[in-house]
């Protein structure tokens, strides 16, 4: 039987399996079927643009990331902290005083919540940092809007106008129905680190785990049809022996290669336009605290990341939660109409880049309960992913990290 570790796929997930691996003296080989690594996290470049499948960012403050990662040399960008909500006709904003305190004032005057809702947030904001996630973990578990309503008891006004369009962006979930473990565990990260982006797309992080492993450890175009204790088959050519396999495909791709049942997608669809001019120049998140729609969330990304346009344009983009039946032109369109009411008639100028569809942005993860499924699935097989965890990126570099302990405590290494 062969000495190396097969691993199917080339995410985020497997590449910190396979770099887990290597950094033991374990020789891992990872087959990816399509032309680039990064599995879902991947950059488009376009007309001078970059344009991320889907709004993805990278949250500074996870650990796991923070271990991975060279910061510096991925150059970020990072949004300011908070949001700007659309409510009443104009953006009103909502921050974080304790990072930014010139916010202070306009938060509390904010037409979004109550003075007393303001001051949960902080409570709110003080109660996730306390302790360490595993503490976050052990409070019972509902759903977020549950939480929102029951453990913190916010308003139905600040539920409405910030949480639904914050959270339900994050999570892809309107309606707060996920966890409250993520929604907690996100809302800590928020307020120790930046979200942020690579001057070279969000698909720089699996890029940069790719290129840190020994030469010739991943292979592209190497599409998996099947995987048995000590093999891999790879369509078009021969069996691969392996002392074990690691099926690091995505839900959809590791259940049909493993016989298992998994978890259903959340999805999105994200709009990309270039501008001549930027509609507003801050690096901030901008939400919709109407629910006047399509559009949940919209971001000058080029604001954030100069390098995502090319000199002289700006990029926007929007997200709708869901992957809606209408078809991309209408959807331009209705949301084309939204953001006129935002911006103006500046909007009829922007030159609509992209319509992306991302059916299987983020697993649906309704429980966290147990915190993480484990890796092994039977003798010689193990399985990772994001969706082993919880749907982020943190969670998609622990989980393959776990994967390749459990492996090397298996042969004893």
């Amino acid at each position: 039987m062969s000495a190396r570790i097969v691993i199917v796929g080339a995410g985020l997930s497997g590449l910190a399996c396979a770099r887990a691996l290597t950094a033991r003296g374990v020789e891992a080989v990872v087959l990816e079927a399509d032309d680039a690594v990064g599995g879902r996290v991947r950059t488009q470049r376009q007309d001078g643009f970059l344009i991320d499948r889907g709004f993805q960012v990278l949250l500074t403050a996870y650990p796991e990331a923070q271990a991975v990662f060279d910061y510096d040399a991925l150059r970020l960008g990072a949004f300011a902290p908070g949001a700007w909500v659309r409510v009443g006709g104009q953006f009103q904003t909502i921050g974080d005083p304790f990072r930014r305190p010139s916010q202070a004032i306009p938060t509390l005057l904010a037409d979004v919540g109550s003075l007393a809702d303001k001051l949960k947030v902080l409570r709110l904001r003080q109660s996730v940092r306390v302790g360490t996630v595993d503490d976050l973990w052990r409070r019972p578990e509902m759903t977020t809007e549950a939480a929102l309503r029951e453990r913190y008891g916010f308003s139905e006004r600040m539920i409405e106008r910030f949480f639904r369009p914050f959270l339900g962006g994050v999570l892809l979930d309107a309606s707060l129905g996920a966890s409250s473990r993520a929604f907690e565990m996100y809302f800590r990260r928020f307020s120790k680190g930046d979200a942020a982006l690579p001057a070279e797309g969000i698909q720089a992080l699996p890029e940069q785990l790719a290129a840190a492993l020994p030469d010739g450890t991943v292979r592209l175009g190497a599409r998996v049809s099947g995987v048995t204790r000590g093999e891999v088959r790879v369509e078009g050519g021969d069996a691969i022996p392996a002392r074990a396999v690691v099926v690091a495909a995505d839900a959809t791709g590791a259940g049909a290669l493993l016989g298992q049942e998994t978890p259903a997608w959340k999805g999105t669809v994200q709009i990309a336009w270039a501008a001549d001019a930027a509609p507003v120049d801050a690096p901030v998140l901008l939400l919709d605290g109407e629910a006047g729609g399509p559009l949940n969330n919209v971001q000058v990304v080029s604001a954030v990341q100069p390098t995502y346009a090319p000199a002289g344009q700006a990029l926007v983009t929007g997200s709708v939660l869901g992957t809606p039946s209408l078809g991309d032109d209408a959807l331009d369109a209705a949301a084309r109409t939204q953001l006129r009411g935002w911006f103006g008639d500046a909007v009829d100028g922007w030159r609509t880049l992209r319509v992306d569809r991302v059916p299987n942005a983020l697993p649906d993860l309704p429980s966290l309960d147990p915190p993480e499924r484990p890796p092994w699935v039977r003798e010689g097989i193990y399985v990772t992913g994001d969706w082993r965890r919880n749907g982020s990126i943190n969670g998609a570099l622990t989980a393959g990290r776990h994967a390749a302990e459990a492996i090397l405590a298996d042969l004893g290494v």
